[in-house]
């Protein structure tokens, strides 16, 4: 993956998990690794957590925040605030490929059933939409 990753350049990422509801962004590791509870910013924190919050809106379960016993304001985290992930997928995108990778967390359930599946797209149709259309923000031009 990492030299796929740096041989294709994306703009934007979305990963898929299981075992919550949220959309979790970056830093996912943290200074001091601390269990939970203390937000670990990257300098592109306000345009991730609009990034998260784009998508979050667009499921209506997630949009909730109060899933799965867990309550995540407007459905979206900061990962190491959640929970610190050393070397994880997200914060290598956005450090090393200036690709910015926000993990949705899509059923309280880790392993879902296949039978399953179409209420999921349901839930997250509008949302996976809504956030690839964010590739078209940003400052847009040609240096000559």
């Amino acid at each position: 993956m990492i030299s796929f990753i740096k041989n294709n350049p994306f703009v934007l990422s979305g990963n898929l998990h299981g075992g919550a509801i949220v959309a979790s962004y970056p830093f996912d590791d943290s200074k001091n690794h601390n269990t939970c509870c203390v937000e670990s910013k990257s300098p592109d924190n306000e345009m991730f957590k609009h990034l998260a919050q784009t998508y979050a809106n667009g499921n209506p379960v997630m949009k909730t925040g109060t899933n799965c016993d867990d309550h995540f304001p407007n459905g979206i985290t900061n990962g190491a605030y959640w929970y610190d992930v050393k070397g994880g997928m997200q914060d290598f995108n956005y450090v090393y490929s200036n690709c910015f990778e926000v993990t949705f967390e899509l059923s309280c359930c880790k392993f879902p059933r296949a039978s399953q599946m179409p209420k999921f797209w349901k839930d997250n149709k509008e949302a996976l939409l809504a956030f690839m259309e964010q590739t078209h923000l940003g400052v847009k031009g040609r240096m000559e």
